[in-house]
């Protein structure tokens, strides 16, 4: 199994490549049971979305060789992908606000993800 951090950060790299926006990751394994990483992600749309969930589950299969335990939400605001050590949310921008993840886990600290994002 791939090492949790590695995962995340390859699964940052390729939202960042197809444009995400507002990419962060968060080390969850000292607050939940449930992961070690949450990715958060939004697309610009629900085209989007679900272009960079289908992206994600392609690229890291090719690269890393893992594939999703699970999917859900592919015809809402909100896919989650779970790798099982790492979760992946992307959003649309008003489902991302809505649910507000990031606000939910502020016990959690952020994973410096500047070595593999570009633009956000």
């Amino acid at each position: 199994m791939m090492d949790s951090k590695l995962l995340a950060k390859e699964i940052a790299k390729v939202l960042d490549e197809k444009k995400a926006i507002d990419i962060v990751a968060i080390q969850t394994e000292e607050v939940t049971i449930v992961s070690d990483l949450f990715v958060i992600a939004s697309g610009t749309s629900n085209t989007h979305t679900r272009s960079l969930a289908d992206d994600v589950e392609y690229e890291i299969k090719k690269r890393c060789g893992v594939e999703p335990e699970h999917t859900e939400g592919r015809a809402t605001g909100w896919i989650l992908l779970d790798y099982g050590t790492v979760l992946v949310h992307i959003f649309d921008a008003e489902s991302r606000e809505y649910y507000n993840l990031e606000r939910l886990w502020t016990d959690a600290k952020e994973l410096d993800l500047s070595d593999v994002i570009t633009e956000n």
